[in-house]
């Protein structure tokens, strides 16, 4: 497997990861529980603080890996992967990690840097951008 492919798995295992912090988060909530939750989830309540974060993080990650995972094997399957795909693939990785880590955490600012979780958002954005590059330079 390529390390480019690697990194999918990673970011799809980080998206499959994330309900279950979450969720978990939810089942804490007042008024719902893990039973309530088993259940066919009719009249719970809104998600608040890190349930309603995760699950917006969730969907965003949702968001950014369907077109990350079609570069990335149009890339393998017309076999280009060099520095530059393998870089893109990294920085889009941890940038994944800072934005969900970010959201979950109600982290919007560390000292000195405002919007930390749009900066990594718009990292991972622009480390497709430039992976897409490879492949009309490719």
């Amino acid at each position: 497997m390529t390390y480019e492919l690697t990194v999918l798995l990673i970011n799809a295992l980080l998206c499959l990861g994330l309900p279950w912090v979450y969720n978990y988060g939810y089942a804490k909530q007042p008024g719902v529980g893990g039973k309530r939750l088993m259940g066919n989830r009719d009249d719970l309540p809104e998600r608040t603080g890190v349930a309603a974060r995760g699950l917006r993080a969730h969907q965003n990650q949702l968001e950014n890996l369907l077109p990350f995972a079609i570069i990335v094997l149009i890339a393998h399957q017309v076999n280009i992967s060099n520095m530059v795909t393998m870089a893109c693939a990294a920085l889009f990785l941890i940038a994944r990690i800072a934005h969900a880590g970010f959201y979950l955490a109600g982290i919007t600012r560390i000292p000195g840097v405002n919007g930390v979780r749009s900066i990594a958002y718009f990292v991972s954005l622009f480390s497709m951008l430039v992976y897409t590059s490879q492949l009309f330079l490719g």
